[in-house]
């Protein structure tokens, strides 16, 4: 199967392959790279996250160059893996630490204060993990089978440091664990590289040590009901990524009681813990910014990690493989129109570490780990946009471009997008063929369509929002379906509940007066829509609404010459009319833009 993606997405793609994947890094000179060196590994007590780099550009990189062919980028791939192969150790250590801080070792026993960080900082184990990717990806896609056996060797390290050498994998990696237990999801790859059942093995060790964990207690505590955020330190990006290798031990076991886990917390994740724009998020009161809010929480100055963002879109892309669901891939759409092309700078080097929903856009420095989190995000998408199997194919994403795929008895068929998705609701897919062929082609109807329509010739058929519509028929050379999304602009409300008590000494009943801010947001179609600065310097305004109907100020106004998106206009009372864009540009995608998504509602009057 080939699928090219164009428009927002295929640009986006094509900014990712000329920019960050061929400029960050080329060879072992390289700074990510240069870190594996021996000279430089043996002096290193404090390596924090930096390794992860080579991993995560490998990956990204391995899939760029099998989606273009790029023979500069395969050069670079070539040199950066061949490189990584040949400074591992002969016990397959391939690391960026200096002997007495490796994984392989005991931690010094931790404080009376401990707070789920490990004695030692260390990030071995999840610089090994992205390797392990990284590598696997790379040989998938090129076929060098030295990079397969390195991939191999780190997994027999961890294997039997884990296994005969007694180490705990929860002290090695702070949230209580959950950031070295992420072992769980290359463990799993190597298993289905290799077929190997100790990988497997390995990664059910990974499993009973995170569960034993008093910390962590990862499956019994998701069982017991737990939310997103109670699980640990409820480290957005971890945790996902943690879900992300219980559902692919799941595909390899069959084991109900893993999917069911990961169902539960994808559910807490979805209508507990994301943005408007899709993205996992964090930063309400005491969290820490990078950790699921308490249930309930919001604040529209809430932050979403980028690193979150790639998380959870991998983990949508495991259960739509599992389950078949098109809400999956309903979700990876509105996070990769949405947040994580809001993080993108339109050169493709410069990324976002968070974007808000109300907040100014900050391009960040050069190690932070989510400018490769984003551009691994990228490369994830043409993987989920089109899905063959033995019955026919199913259009998860819309999107200018198509996609080719071999079909028994008429050769290649292409399947062609025609369409300005995702600003405008109209879609044409074109089939051409050799000869005619008999298969199902489903179409995700998303879940906002309401009175969504298909037409196949002079037939018109009406299309259930949030499911596929399946149309098994003989196709023939030049057979079009044409899709009407319609894309009404809509209103989401969201309240900031602030709870104060009054309490007497004398038994008396406790009086608490509840606050609540009401916010207002907009989405039409797949995009969630923000504007600026309010006059140009505001950061915040309270607006007041004329009705409770949005047709009384909410209007769609068409593209301005030479753009493609449609502006909302929002008018309030006692003001001049707000202007909305798309989230992702709006500023201009410039740092330092501001972008606000939400608008505070006037209170009602007392009675």
């Amino acid at each position: 199967m080939s699928v090219q993606l164009e428009g927002l997405l295929g640009e986006a793609l094509a900014a990712n392959a000329r920019g960050r994947l061929s400029h960050f890094i080329v060879d072992e000179h390289s700074p990510a790279i240069a870190l594996f060196a021996p000279e430089q590994r043996a002096q290193n007590t404090e390596g924090d996250w930096y390794g992860e780099h080579a991993g995560k550009w490998l990956y990204a990189a391995a899939k760029a160059v099998a989606r273009t062919g790029a023979p500069q980028l395969t050069a670079h791939l070539r040199r950066v893996a061949d490189f990584l192969v040949s400074v591992q150790e002969p016990d397959g250590y391939l690391g960026t630490y200096a002997p007495e801080r490796r994984f392989m070792r005991r931690q010094p026993p931790k404080p009376p204060s401990w707070n789920g960080e490990p004695s030692v900082r260390t990030w071995d184990i999840w610089t090994h993990a992205y390797l392990i990717l990284g590598l696997l990806e790379a040989h998938k896609q090129v076929g060098e089978p030295r990079w397969l056996e390195a991939a191999r060797r780190i997994g027999d390290l961890c294997w039997h440091t884990l296994s005969e050498g007694g180490i705990d994998i929860t002290e090695l990696g702070n949230h209580f664990g959950l950031s070295a237990t992420v072992l769980l999801d290359p463990a799993m790859e190597l298993h289905f590289a290799t077929g190997e059942m100790r990988y497997l093995e390995l990664a059910k060790q990974v499993l009973a040590q995170a569960n034993a964990h008093p910390g962590l207690a990862l499956l019994p505590r998701i069982q017991a009901g737990a939310d997103a955020a109670e699980i640990a330190t409820g480290k957005a990006y971890q945790l996902a990524w943690n879900l992300v290798g219980l559902a692919k031990l799941h595909k390899a076991t069959g084991e109900m009681a893993y999917r069911e886990a990961v169902q539960r917390m994808w559910h807490s994740i979805h209508t507990q813990h994301l943005t408007l724009g899709g993205g996992p998020w964090g930063g309400v009161a005491h969290r820490s910014r990078e950790v699921f809010n308490a249930p309930g929480a919001f604040s529209p100055y809430g932050y979403v990690e980028t690193c979150s963002s790639l998380a959870w879109i991998q983990l949508n892309r495991e259960l739509l493989l599992i389950e078949g669901d098109p809400k999956y891939a309903e979700e990876i759409e509105r996070t990769a129109y949405n947040d994580l092309l809001g993080a993108q700078a339109p050169n493709g080097e410069d990324w976002c570490y968070y974007v808000f929903p109300n907040g100014r856009r900050v391009h960040t420095t050069y190690w932070r780990c989510c400018k490769s989190s984003g551009a691994m995000a990228l490369e994830e998408l043409p993987g989920v946009a089109y899905r063959c199997d033995a019955r026919g194919v199913a259009v998860n994403l819309y999107g200018p471009g198509g996609v080719e795929f071999d079909w028994p008895g008429t050769g290649t068929v292409k399947l062609e997008q025609r369409t300005a998705y995702p600003f405008q609701g109209g879609v044409a897919l074109r089939l051409t063929m050799l000869s005619p062929a008999r298969f199902v082609l489903k179409l995700r109807i998303p879940s906002w369509a309401e009175g969504a329509r298909l037409r196949i010739g002079g037939e018109s058929i009406a299309g259930t929002p949030g499911s596929y519509a399946a149309i098994e028929r003989t196709w023939s050379d030049g057979d079009e379906v044409m899709l009407d999304f319609p894309m009404a602009a809509r209103a989401h409300r969201a309240v900031n509940r602030n709870v104060q008590e009054s309490r007497a000494p004398d038994g008396e009943p406790v009086q608490q007066q509840v606050l609540c801010f009401e916010y207002l947001g907009l989405t039409r179609g797949p995009l969630v829509y923000a504007t600026g600065l309010i006059d140009g310097f505001k950061t915040e305004e309270t607006l007041r609404l004329p009705s409770d109907d949005p047709t009384d100020w909410l209007t769609v106004l068409p593209p301005q010459e030479g753009d493609a998106a449609p502006l909302l206009e929002l008018r309030p009372l006692l003001r001049t009319p707000l202007r909305f864009e798309p989230y992702y540009r709006a500023g201009g995608r410039a740092d330092g833009a501001w972008r606000l998504t939400w608008v505070q509602l006037a209170p009602e009057p007392p009675r």
